[in-house]
């Protein structure tokens, strides 16, 4: 089975495997928040959109120091 986008794409923008899945995981979230607060309707899923997020570079592993610090 071939995964779009490759794995080694996705671990180039965020080359912790784990520290990967969270980013994707906290961003979904977040996408699906923004959508059922609006209403808008997804053509995708959140976490397919998160994901091509990092494919393109446009979401990294950049730590904020958020509310779990």
């Amino acid at each position: 089975m071939m995964l779009y986008p490759a794995m080694n794409k996705l671990t180039s923008v965020v080359p912790n495997r784990y520290m990967l899945v969270n980013v994707v995981a906290r961003r979904a979230r977040q996408i699906a928040d923004e959508a059922e607060e609006s209403g808008e309707r997804l053509s995708e899923k959140p976490v397919t959109i998160a994901i091509n997020e990092v494919a393109e570079g446009r979401l990294g592993s950049v730590y904020t120091g958020g509310e779990d610090a």
